[in-house]
């Protein structure tokens, strides 16, 4: 029984899978979706931290620094599943996959841009909202949104099935809600008024890239 349920779920991965890198490819998609995850890295989520800390007053450094810690987080629990789960990615074993970018990483599970995505827009989302003509605009909803995007291309461009990124969600929602649930304030407070980083020096960054 146990067997007979994995093989289904199995099937259905690869159906889906097939359903969206193949069954919804079309120019425009093959266009702008290698774009678009990109936006969902680890190394795009660090500069928007970067940028928020830098020009999110005292908020955005706080909440910088909390989706730092979820990014990190999420990142290290993604790197131990992929090593123990071992699942080669779509295209070293499925046939007439449409792969759109080049992947020098062989695991599949689980999507470690899904996993970033979830964790930074969670954190940021529920922590910071937009102040805008001196109105505050929640970016909740945007933010999943977009991770879910994120998530689709990695799909549609070859190098994850839907099950990588399903669970690279669940890993950086779950990454997320921990940072925010054992936030220690005492800790951040600390983080957030490095040395270094007082107000002249900020100013003058700010001056660099306006």
């Amino acid at each position: 029984m146990y067997d007979f349920i994995l093989s289904e779920l199995s099937n259905l991965n690869i159906l889906l899978f097939h359903m969206i890198n193949q069954g919804m490819g079309n120019v425009l998609f093959d266009f702008i979706m290698p774009l678009i995850t990109d936006l969902g890295s680890f190394l795009a989520w660090i500069l928007i931290c970067v940028f928020l800390f830098l020009f999110g007053g005292k908020n955005g450094r706080r909440v910088a620094v909390l989706a730092l810690a979820a990014l990190f987080m999420s990142n290290v629990i993604v790197y131990l599943l992929k090593i123990i789960v071992a699942l080669p990615r779509p295209f070293l074993v499925l046939p007439d996959v449409d792969v759109l970018v080049s992947v020098n990483e062989i695991y599949s599970f689980p999507s470690g841009h899904s996993a970033s995505s979830f964790a930074a827009a969670l954190v940021i989302g529920l922590r910071y909202k937009l102040n805008f003509r001196e109105k505050s605009y929640g970016l909740i909803y945007p933010l999943l949104a977009f991770a879910v995007i994120i998530g689709f291309s990695r799909i549609y461009i070859g190098v994850h099935y839907p099950f990588d990124v399903l669970f690279g969600a669940l890993v950086g929602i779950f990454s997320a809600l921990l940072i925010l649930k054992v936030e220690d304030n005492k800790i951040v407070d600390k983080l957030t008024h490095i040395p270094l980083l007082d107000k002249l020096t900020l100013k003058r960054i700010k001056n660099f890239f306006t």
